[in-house]
C-alpha cells in the first residue's frame, strides 16, 4: 500500500525505477546513486508486512538537518521534471510473504498507471552456464507489453536472458529450457507475474558474486543510463555517492584493540 508524505501523488505515464533484494544488493546500491544524482525527492513509501521492518536516518542526507529524518524498508521518490519514480526497497523480503509482495507491487504499478517499469537486479555469477559466460556480464528480460524502438538493445551491445536446461548438460529436445535468475530474489516471479498482468517492464540484471558489489552497481547504472539517459554522462563524475555508503562496510577497526 502507497502512502504519500503529503499531498496526494499522481504517476501516470512516469517510468518507475525498482531494485530487487537480490545477491549482492547491487539493484539496491545501483537505486541509491539514481536517487543521489538526480537530488529526487521522496514523495511517500510502501506500506506492508511483506518486509522486515526497519527504520534509520537519511541515507542521502546533504545537511545536518536533513541527516536526522527518519526513513522506513521501502519508500518512493521522484523527479518530475523527469517523469521519473524511484522505489528503494531496503530490507529483505519475508520469504513465506514473496508472492503477496509481487501482488502488491503488481496492482500498484497498474493502478498508478506507470508508462514502463524497470527492475534492476543481479544473479550468481559462478551458477552461470556455458553460453552465459560469453559476452558481458549483463542480460536483460522484456515483458511482451514493453514497446521498445527497433533494435535498442542490440544497439546497446546488451544481451537477453538466456534460457537455461532444467538440469546442466541436458540435450532432450523434447525439454524446454526455462528461465532460471539464481540468486535474484523476486525478480523471477515478478517478471512473470507482470507478463500475465500485461505490464511493461524490463529487467536489467549483472551476473556478480558477493563482496564488495559497487563496482558491479556502476556497471549495472552506467548501463540503464546509456538507455535511459537519466543524467549527462559526458561529465568526469556522473554520479554522487551518497553519504549512507560511507559505513557500507562498517565503520573500521576500532584501534583500541592493538
Amino acid at each position: 500500500m502507497f502512502i504519500p508524505v503529503e499531498a496526494p501523488t499522481a504517476f501516470q505515464s512516469f517510468t518507475l525505477v525498482m531494485p530487487a533484494v537480490a545477491v549482492g544488493n547491487v539493484g539496491q546500491l545501483a537505486v541509491d546513486l539514481i536517487v543521489s544524482a538526480l537530488n529526487m525527492q521522496r514523495v511517500g513509501y510502501i506500506h506492508t508486512d511483506c518486509l522486515i521492518p526497519m527504520i534509520g536516518s537519511n541515507p542521502y542526507a546533504t545537511s545536518a538537518e536533513t541527516a536526522g529524518e527518519l526513513h522506513t524498508a521501502a519508500e518512493v521518490y521522484m523527479a518530475a521534471e523527469m517523469k521519473l519514480a524511484v522505489l528503494q526497497i531496503r530490507s529483505p523480503i519475508i520469504q513465506s510473504k514473496s508472492r503477496k509482495f509481487r501482488n502488491l507491487l503488481v496492482s500498484w504499478i497498474k493502478a498508478s498507471e506507470f508508462s514502463r517499469t524497470v527492475v534492476l537486479s543481479s544473479s550468481h555469477g559462478y551458477q552461470r552456464d556455458d553460453q552465459q559466460l560469453k559476452g558481458i556480464p549483463l542480460r536483460y528480460l522484456v515483458t511482451p507489453a514493453l514497446q521498445v524502438s527497433g533494435d535498442t538493445f542490440k544497439e546497446l551491445g546488451w544481451i537477453e536472458m538466456e534460457r537455461t536446461p532444467p538440469l546442466p548438460g541436458l540435450t532432450d529436445p523434447s525439454t524446454e529450457p526455462r528461465l532460471s535468475i539464481p540468486g535474484g530474489g523476486i525478480t523471477k516471479g515478478l517478471f512473470l507475474d507482470s507478463c500475465d498482468a500485461g505490464l511493461s517492464l524490463a529487467v536489467v540484471l549483472v551476473f556478480c558474486s558477493e563482496g564488495d558489489n559497487v563496482p558491479d552497481a556502476f556497471t549495472l547504472v552506467n548501463s540503464l543510463n546509456s538507455w535511459l539517459h537519466l543524467v549527462d554522462n559526458k561529465g568526469s563524475q556522473i554520479w554522487k555517492i551518497p553519504t549512507s555508503w560511507g559505513l557500507l562496510f562498517g565503520s573500521g577497526i576500532p584501534p583500541a584493540i592493538f
